[in-house]
């Protein structure tokens, strides 16, 4: 399972040099499994730059998964080219939300005068499946789902090949129960020995002073996460849009001296646009 990210910033893109080596846009993933599967989760700003990718590659089957309908997570998608290609076809996962199911969501923001193309106007072919609660299958990787804790509902996913795990829970506040959302013992069960987990680590706890509620955890509380549930890497992500990259590094760095203080030899790091990992 190759694992590249596109954009790991909350809220909102962001540019400025302080910004160059995590980056600024807006969450999106791309997996591939071993027989080269495409499966994208979220259409932040970083879908454009994947988007070009693919019509590099000449790629043209997508399997997207939405965590949630916030406007940075999905805003890159009338950005995204394969979409106005008639050879290309989508199966596309979403929860419907609070609003609305994900492709009336996605319709709205290609609406003037939000968007001068509109969404009737897409070429590629677009089978759309809104469950929930229940695993699936793309190619060999088995995809399954758990309610975040975040306002206007949402989902976070545990995706496995080969006996390998990858948890992404982005937009997910872990010691505040949001509407729809689950307790923290039963996130650090979903998440028990992944081989890396991928959490929202948007706050410190200044931050988190004035922002407990708005959907998003502290980088310390992720880090618990970690621990208890016993997982190899944790990867800190949707960094706050004011968060420079010595201010991300420093903490990555707190990250590591806490669970060596712990005896623990968690792996910590931060996401960047330009990451790209494997599990393998």
């Amino acid at each position: 399972m190759i694992i590249r990210c596109w954009g790991a910033r909350g809220s909102i893109p962001v540019s400025g040099r302080k910004y160059l080596r995590y980056g600024g846009d807006t969450t999106c993933l791309e997996i591939r499994s071993q027989d080269g599967d495409i499966l994208i989760v979220d259409a932040g700003t970083g879908i454009r730059r994947l988007g070009n990718r693919m019509m590099a590659e000449g790629g043209d089957r997508f399997t997207l998964f939405f965590t949630h309908s916030h406007w940075d997570h999905m805003i890159g998608f009338p950005f995204f080219k394969p979409i106005y290609n008639e050879q290309a076809s989508f199966v596309l996962y979403g929860c419907p939300m609070n609003q609305g199911n994900m492709l009336e969501l996605l319709a709205a923001i290609m609406k003037p005068p939000h968007f001068p193309v509109p969404f009737h106007d897409i070429k590629a072919g677009i089978d759309y499946r809104g469950q929930c609660d229940r695993p699936s299958m793309v190619g060999s990787i088995e995809v399954a789902s758990i309610p975040i804790s975040h306002p206007n509902l949402g989902l976070g996913y545990k995706f496995k090949e080969n006996g390998r795990a990858l948890v992404f829970l982005t937009d997910n506040e872990l010691l505040h129960l949001h509407r729809g959302g689950k307790r923290f013992e039963d996130y650090v069960e979903f998440c028990r020995g992944a081989d890396l987990l991928i959490h929202d680590a948007e706050y410190t706890e200044e931050d988190y002073a004035t922002t407990k509620g708005w959907g998003h955890s502290r980088y310390t509380d992720a880090l618990r996460l970690a621990l208890e549930a016993g997982v190899k890497s944790f990867g800190l992500f949707h960094h706050n849009q004011d968060r420079s990259d010595e201010a991300l590094d420093a903490m990555v760095e707190d990250c590591r001296r806490r669970a060596r203080a712990e005896g623990s030899s968690l792996e910590c790091f931060a996401l960047g646009q330009t990451t790209e990992l494997v599990l393998d």
